[in-house]
């Protein structure tokens, strides 16, 4: 196999020492132009191509972005951090950024993989997934003046008053919001909501949303609201129990609002084994499942989210980390709008039978 030309190679093509060679790659300005001439001539003649790696060495910039690649989930919402990858994939390469994927088992490992990127020169910054609460991942990263955003804002010192780092995130009190909305639009006067156990902002957010649009839209408080709510895992068979006690209440829901696609499914199926097919049930992610079944799902802009991530990190074009200060106007976060996308249901037995896995994990971003 041939082999690559080197600096050696160059400088004796040229006449000149190794390091005239580098100062012609990396400090021209020192150099004067006949040696400059011969150099780049040389380096035309052989094809040479300076090292990758040795570049980042010298200059820390890798035109990377590292990103974890999230466990493998089978679930019909697990979709959604793929489509997010995705899209921050093509946004960065639209800069000349590329994205660098790794594993990690936990938050500690991942952390030890911030330490050999950083330490190897071979990222420029991280984009994070999966937040929650005091996350040490980040605490890491702000000790150690790495460069990152997260996609999903935990509570606390990292939320809205006074985040102390750059975060994108989509408002789920909006999203269920607006499918509350659009269920009592549609008739219904008691809409249930199925949501998740876990204590997140994001678990939080979208229940509050539906609460809000209950009460100042049909007056419900108190008892008569919290009975209508119920917390669970995220999962279609999850989604399949909690609807089902639901509906089986003396005073049952007339639509069910979802914090997820999965537990939506769990709930059409539920609805369709108490004999109530026509049941509204509104799901959240818009997922390739809540298209080909007809459910009504929340759908969160993962394009923007992705540029957004991008412009915090590296200003509106570019591709270096920008030092820039943030400003009212110009905020260290983004709290993106997601939108209802309205569909009609269809009839259960293509669903049961469609073969799409039923478990889920999702909402953790």
């Amino acid at each position: 196999m041939r082999q690559l030309p080197t600096v050696e190679d160059v400088a004796r093509i040229a006449g000149v020492s190794r390091q005239t060679v580098s100062n012609v790659l990396n400090s021209p300005a020192i150099v004067k132009p006949e040696t400059m001439t011969r150099v780049k001539a040389a380096i035309e003649q052989l094809g040479y191509r300076p090292h990758a790696s040795a570049r980042r060495l010298r200059t820390r910039k890798s035109s990377t972005i590292g990103v974890r690649l999230d466990p493998m989930s089978n679930g019909i919402s697990g979709s959604l951090l793929d489509r997010f990858l995705h899209a921050l994939t093509e946004r960065a390469a639209e800069r000349g950024l590329r994205i660098l994927l790794f594993t990690a088992r936990t938050p500690e490992h991942e952390i030890e993989e911030f330490r050999r990127l950083r330490d190897g020169s071979d990222v420029d910054a991280f984009v994070l997934t999966s937040t929650f609460r005091q996350d040490p991942r980040t605490a890491w990263l702000l000790e150690n003046d790495v460069p990152f955003v997260t996609f999903g804002r935990p509570s606390g010192d990292d939320d809205l008053g006074e985040p102390i780092h750059p975060w994108v995130d989509v408002d789920g009190f909006s999203g269920s919001n607006q499918a509350t909305n659009h269920a009592i639009d549609g008739g219904a006067t008691r809409v249930g909501y199925l949501g998740f156990d876990d204590g997140t902002t994001t678990a939080l957010e979208r229940r509050a949303g539906w609460a809000s649009a209950s009460a100042e839209r049909l007056g419900l408080a108190g008892r008569d609201l919290a009975i209508l709510a119920l917390a669970t895992e995220d999962g279609v068979p999850q989604g399949n129990a909690a609807a089902t006690t639901l509906l089986a209440s003396p005073a049952p829901p007339d639509a069910i609002v979802c914090a997820s696609d999965s537990l939506a499914l769990g709930a059409m199926m539920a609805a369709a084994g108490l004999g109530r097919n026509a049941l509204p049930v509104i799901g959240y992610d818009n997922t390739p499942v809540a298209a080909a079944v007809g459910l009504s799902s929340i759908d969160q802009p993962l394009d923007l989210v992705a540029q957004s991530a991008l412009e915090l990190l590296f200003g509106e074009t570019g591709s270096t980390v920008a030092a820039h200060v943030h400003s009212a106007a110009d905020p260290i976060h983004r709290l993106l709008t997601p939108t209802l996308v309205a569909r009609r249901s269809t009839e259960l037995a293509s669903v049961e039978n469609s073969g799409f896995p039923l478990a889920g994990n999702h909402h953790e971003r």
